[in-house]
Parts: C-alpha cells; sequence; structure tokens
C-alpha cells in the first residue's frame, strides 16, 4: 500500500491539494473536518483527512472560452491496508461515495448539501449511504430523497 507524501515525509493520513486562482482554477473542500493544513504558496495549499472522515471536494476550472471542468467529489478518506480508489490531487486515495461532472448536476449535489446544513446537521456525519444515493439518482438525472432527521437518527444508531 503506498502512503501519501509530503515534502518527502510519509502520511498516513489523506492529503488533498488544493489551488485557488480566481475565475481559472478553483480547488477547494466544501466540507470535512481538515486536520492539517500546509501552504505550498500563494495560491496552492494541502490538507489532510484522518482516516474514516468524509470530505467534499469541489474542482473547477475555467479558460477564455468558459468553464472547462466543474466536478464534485464526496470522499471517505481510508486506514492504511484498505483498499481505495485514486482521484486526481486526492493522495493516496479514498472510497468515493460520489463523483459528479456537470455544472447542473454539481449545482443538484450542492443544493443537497445545503438542505443537510439547513438541518443543522454537519455533511460530515450523515450516513455515507446518503452520498451513494445521491450519486447514482444524480448522475442519471432522477429525483432522490431528500436527507431527514429521522435517516440521520437511525444512520447514528446503525453506527453505535
Amino acid at each position: 500500500m503506498s502512503r501519501a507524501r509530503l515534502n518527502g515525509v510519509e502520511s498516513h493520513r489523506t492529503l488533498v491539494d488544493l489551488t485557488w486562482r480566481e475565475k481559472r482554477i478553483e480547488h477547494r473542500i466544501r466540507f470535512g473536518h481538515i486536520v492539517e493544513t500546509h501552504i505550498l504558496d500563494r495560491y496552492r495549499r494541502v490538507v489532510g483527512f484522518d482516516s474514516g472522515s468524509i470530505f467534499c471536494y469541489v474542482r473547477w476550472a475555467a479558460n477564455e472560452h468558459g468553464t472547462v471542468i466543474s466536478r464534485i467529489d464526496i470522499v471517505r478518506a481510508v486506514p492504511d491496508g484498505e483498499a481505495y480508489q485514486t482521484l486526481p490531487f486526492v493522495r493516496p486515495g479514498g472510497d468515493i461515495l460520489l463523483r459528479i461532472s456537470g455544472w447542473p448536476q454539481v449545482q443538484r449535489v450542492l443544493a443537497a448539501i445545503d438542505a443537510i446544513e439547513m438541518l443543522d446537521l454537519d455533511p460530515a456525519e450523515i450516513a455515507p449511504e446518503h452520498w451513494r444515493h445521491l450519486n447514482h439518482r444524480i448522475s442519471v438525472n432522477e429525483p432522490f430523497r431528500v436527507y431527514s432527521r429521522d435517516q440521520h437518527r437511525a444512520w447514528l444508531k446503525r453506527r453505535s
């Protein structure tokens, strides 16, 4: 199993490269519990997540003709020794719960995240199955179930 490396040092965390150049390239974390941050320069930084934590990674880029890429990924950081899927700018990779591209679909995911936050719930703490459900339904342009407090209570009971 390969581990993520930062400045030649092995890390047991999942590392995500972020870049922010206004209106050109915007890679950002929408939600998740960042446990370490390394500023590389004015435009770039690397953030780390502990294994088991869930985070949302938004990537957008444009050129003089308009948007080139619009993508949102919701990922669970995996512990050492567990299988993972690779993802650009995420080292070593993670358990991809949701992977959507195209601005209209990305907007639907962002609206679903906003709805979860309106319930005063942390999107990083909700049932991973909900993100998979959202991924499947949005990717085929179908309506999806809205996450509820009852669903969250059931998830917390299953988890404990």
